[in-house]
C-alpha cells in the first residue's frame, strides 16, 4: 500500500485531508488550502479517504513532469495504486499502463483525431442549433444544463457510439451515480454494472449487424481475437461516460463564469474572430477545471520529484486545477483572459494518458461558445448566484442546475 510517513515527513498529525474544501462563495477557485501549499512546498503528504498518506504534486511543472515519467504508473488495479474513493473500477485503458494502454487506445484514437473531428463539425453544429430552437421555443426562465448543456454532448457521443439517445435518462442517472462521491461503493457498482450490461448489450448487437460507429468498430476487432467483449464494453463506458458529462459540466460552468465576468462574455459573444472562441476554450478549461480528485499514480521505483525522493510504491496525487493556476506558468492566474494563451494547460492531462477526446471536446465548446451567446444576447442567471448549487459533491465539477431567462 501507499507508503505511511517516514519520521522526516512533516508530523502525521500536520498531515491534511484530501481534496480539501473550496472557500465559500468562490466556486471557481482551487481550495485556499491547495494554493498555500503550492506557495509553501512543491511536494507534501495528504491524506486520503482509507488513511493513506501520497504526496500532493502543486506545482505545474512538477505536474508535467511527473505524468510524462514513465517510472510511475496508472494501473488502477495495483495495491499501491491511490485510489480516489473505495469501490472505484479500472476505468478501462486510462486504468492501465502501456503496453495495454496503448494497444487499446490505439482501437479507438482514430475516431477522435483533429481531421475526423473537423468533419463532424456540421453535425455537432446542427445538434447546437436544433437545442437552441428547442429551447427557445419553450419556457422562459429554464435549467440551461437540462435544456442545453446535458443534451448537446450527450447527442454527440450517442451518434459517435449509436447509442439511442432515448435511453439518455437511463444512461445519465448511472453516470451521475458512478462519478457522485456521495455514492456507497455498493451504489457505484451497480451503476458501473447497469451501463455494462446496457452497452454490453448494444457490443453484441452489432457483432451481427454492424454500422458506421465506434462501437461496431470496436466488434471488428472482438472478431478478429484483438478483444473480447468485455473489454469492448468497459471502453463504451468510458467513452459513454466521459463523452457527456465532463462537457456538458464544462458549458454549464463556463456560462456561469463568463456571467460573473461580462467584459469576458461580451468579448466571446461580439466579435467575428473564430480565434477568440478557441482562446476561450483553453482558458476557460484552464480556468474552471472540471475534473476533479487529482490525477493519481505511484512510482514503480525511486524517482526524484522536485528535487525530493519519491520511493517505489508511493502514491502521487496532482490536482490539475492548482497546476492551472500556477502563477509561474500563468501570470496573473486568478483572472479569466479569453485573450490569454492557455493551450499549454494540464486540464486534459499531460503525457501518454492526455485526454483522448480532447479533440472532440475542443470542438463542442468551441461550437457552442460561438453559438450560445450570440443567439441568447440576454442570457442572464434567473437566481441568486450565491442560491447556485454547486457539485462539490462530484469528481466531475459544475452546477446541478442552472436556471436561466433572456
Amino acid at each position: 500500500m501507499t507508503s505511511t510517513l517516514d519520521p522526516a515527513d512533516r508530523n502525521t498529525a500536520e498531515v491534511p485531508e484530501y481534496p480539501m474544501p473550496r472557500a465559500e462563495g468562490c466556486p471557481f477557485d482551487p481550495a485556499p488550502e491547495l494554493r498555500t501549499l503550492q506557495e509553501e512546498t512543491p511536494l507534501t503528504r495528504v491524506r486520503l479517504w482509507d488513511g493513506s498518506t501520497p504526496w500532493l504534486v502543486t506545482r505545474y511543472a512538477d505536474q508535467r513532469a511527473v505524468l510524462g515519467d514513465r517510472r510511475v504508473s496508472a494501473d488502477m488495479t495495483h495495491p499501491d495504486y491511490p485510489r480516489s474513493a473505495p469501490g472505484n473500477g479500472t476505468l478501462s485503458f486510462i486504468g492501465m499502463d502501456d503496453p495495454e494502454h496503448a494497444r487499446l487506445r490505439r482501437m479507438v484514437g482514430s475516431a477522435f483525431t483533429v481531421k475526423n473531428v473537423a468533419a463532424m463539425r456540421p453535425a455537432v453544429q446542427k445538434i447546437v442549433d436544433d437545442a437552441l430552437d428547442e429551447m427557445l421555443a419553450g419556457p422562459n426562465p429554464v435549467d440551461l444544463v437540462e435544456a442545453f448543456a446535458l443534451p448537446v454532448p450527450s447527442l454527440v457521443i450517442c451518434d459517435l457510439l449509436d447509442v439511442p439517445y432515448s435511453d439518455h435518462d437511463f444512461f445519465q442517472q448511472n453516470s451521475k451515480t458512478i462519478i457522485s462521491r456521495n455514492s456507497t461503493p455498493e451504489e457505484r457498482t451497480a451503476g458501473t454494472t447497469a451501463l455494462g450490461q446496457y452497452l454490453g448489450g448494444l457490443v453484441v448487437a452489432k457483432l451481427d449487424k454492424p454500422g458506421d460507429d465506434l462501437i461496431s468498430r470496436l466488434g471488428e476487432r472482438i472478431k478478429s481475437g484483438e478483444l473480447t467483449v468485455q473489454a469492448a464494453t468497459e471502453m463504451a463506458v468510458l467513452l459513454l461516460i466521459a463523452g457527456h458529462e465532463t462537457t456538458a459540466n464544462m458549458i454549464a460552468l463556463s456560462t456561469v463564469a463568463l456571467l460573473r465576468n461580462p467584459d469576458q462574455l461580451a468579448l466571446l459573444r461580439d466579435t467575428d474572430d473564430p480565434a477568440i472562441a478557441t482562446s476561450a476554450v483553453d482558458e476557460l478549461l484552464r480556468y474552471l477545471n472540471i475534473t476533479h480528485g487529482g490525477r493519481r499514480r505511484f512510482a514503480m521505483e525511486d524517482i526524484e520529484v522536485a528535487g525530493q525522493l519519491v520511493r517505489a510504491g508511493e502514491g502521487l496525487v496532482m490536482p490539475n486545477e492548482i497546476a492551472n493556476r500556477d502563477p509561474e506558468a500563468f501570470p496573473d492566474p486568478d483572472r479569466l483572459d479569453i485573450t490569454r494563451p492557455a493551450r499549454h494547460h494540464v486540464a486534459f492531462g499531460f503525457g501518454v494518458h492526455q485526454c483522448l477526446g480532447q479533440p472532440l471536446a475542443r470542438l463542442e465548446l468551441e461550437i457552442v461558445y460561438r453559438t450560445l451567446y450570440r443567439r441568447l444576447p440576454g442570457l442572464r442567471l434567473a437566481t441568486d448566484f450565491e442560491d447556485l448549487p454547486f457539485k462539490h459533491d462530484g469528481f466531475v465539477y459544475g452546477v446541478h442546475q442552472l436556471p436561466v431567462a433572456w
